[in-house]
């Protein structure tokens, strides 16, 4: 009997071991499994970051010839008179990013800059093209900015082929004489439209000057300065000045999204807006380009290592549009690929890993071949990919 009292005695603590070890086999199960969702994706995600930050020439050299390609089939198709790969005003931003990224991907590899150069100045000539701007001829009343420089209207919008221009003419021996002239008097007419504006702001539409716009105004002025010689420091101090007192908003740091002429507010401080301008800011204006990040840089929201930028400042909110692109719970995916220029640029490098993991995971990096392409942006996602990756100090004016 008392062997058997101790038996029961031991079968009893053996049932209750047991009944104590699978609750906690389970909690064990289920901590391991919140560790790998949550470590698994932000691995996968961020696998590249970090040869993206360095500049890594093997994927340089992958996206770069994606766009190389992009090129080549538009140049197919308008040969066959079918009209461009894309046209309009997403066509002017493809193909200025293009030149854009390609020339940057040139001052950082000069080994290359003889397979590039010659499609940076194609895609930069295109983004002149007069269909890539007739929504803004259309709002101008038929008023083509190229075509009439001494106009008092501002016309920024034609900043964007004016710096892709500039950056062809840095990189590209072989820049044609003739468009070396008009770019010269697109140049000196926004000097002169700049110079003379006490805001420091020049209209895109009729009664709408967006700071953005004239940041990359500024841009194409440094840009050709530096290909040039041409001293425009009379014209950046200006902007620069322009830009602090008026055209930052004290409280988030963020630019006014759009503004008048005369420098009244027509919408908030935003995030997308702020980072393209930060972005172009870089060419001309190294310190003012750093301040702009630093507002960008609070609009940053992290949840497992992802981040992305919130596009309303505090205090502010509003919809998304074309420049924000869809808001989901005020997140901007584009403020958000806007923002990995300056965090390269500015060696912000937990910021850029984190942007990147989230850039990874919507965009769906894919390869081919030689090639690498983000599969869900299109051209103009990849195109925009490839100049904000590849964006660095050595563009700083």
């Amino acid at each position: 009997m008392e062997i058997r009292s101790e038996r029961g005695d031991s079968d009893r603590k053996g049932a209750s071991i047991t009944r104590f070890r699978r609750p906690l086999a389970i909690v064990v199960a289920i901590v391991v499994a919140i560790s790998v969702a949550g470590l698994l994706p932000r691995w996968w995600c961020g696998r590249d970051a970090e040869e993206w930050f360095r500049g890594d020439p093997e994927r340089v050299h992958g996206l770069a010839e994606e766009l190389v390609a992009f090129e080549v089939d538009d140049d197919r198709r308008r040969a066959t008179g079918s009209g461009g790969v894309i046209d309009g005003m997403w066509g002017l931003l493809a193909h200025q990013m293009t030149a854009l990224g390609l020339a940057q991907v040139c001052l950082a590899h000069p080994e290359w800059r003889e397979r590039y150069a010659p499609v940076v100045t194609s895609a930069a000539t295109k983004s002149l093209l007069p269909e890539m701007r007739t929504a803004f001829t259309d709002a101008w009343h038929g008023e083509d900015g190229s075509a009439h420089l001494e106009s008092p209207h501002g016309h920024a919008y034609l900043s964007y082929p004016a710096l892709a221009l500039g950056m062809a003419r840095l990189v590209d021996p072989a820049f044609p004489a003739d468009l070396a002239m008009r770019h010269d008097a697109l140049i000196a007419s926004y000097e002169r439209r700049l110079l003379a504006s006490p805001t420091g702001l020049l209209d895109t539409f009729p009664g709408e000057a967006y700071p953005t716009d004239v940041a990359a105004v500024a841009a194409a002025i440094a840009v050709h300065g530096r290909a040039t010689g041409v001293d425009h420091s009379a014209v950046l101090a200006h902007w620069a000045r322009q830009v602090r007192r008026i055209q930052i908003d004290r409280d988030t740091k963020l630019v006014l999204q759009r503004m008048g002429g005369d420098g009244q507010a027509h919408d908030a401080p935003r995030a997308s807006g702020t980072g393209l301008a930060a972005y172009f800011a870089g060419f001309a204006d190294r310190a003012l380009a750093e301040e702009l990040a630093d507002g960008l840089f609070r609009q940053e929201r992290s949840v497992l290592g992802f981040s992305a930028i919130h596009e309303y400042g505090e205090g502010y909110a509003g919809a998304g549009d074309m420049d924000s692109g869809p808001l989901i719970l005020g997140i901007s995916m584009s403020a958000t690929g806007f923002a990995l220029a300056p965090a390269r640029s500015f060696g912000h490098q937990d910021v850029f890993t984190r942007l990147y993991r989230t850039a990874d995971l919507v965009g769906l990096p894919l390869r081919s071949g030689t090639r690498l392409r983000f599969a869900t942006g299109g051209v103009i996602g990849n195109a925009l990919l490839l100049a904000f990756l590849t964006s660095g100090p050595e563009l700083a004016g």
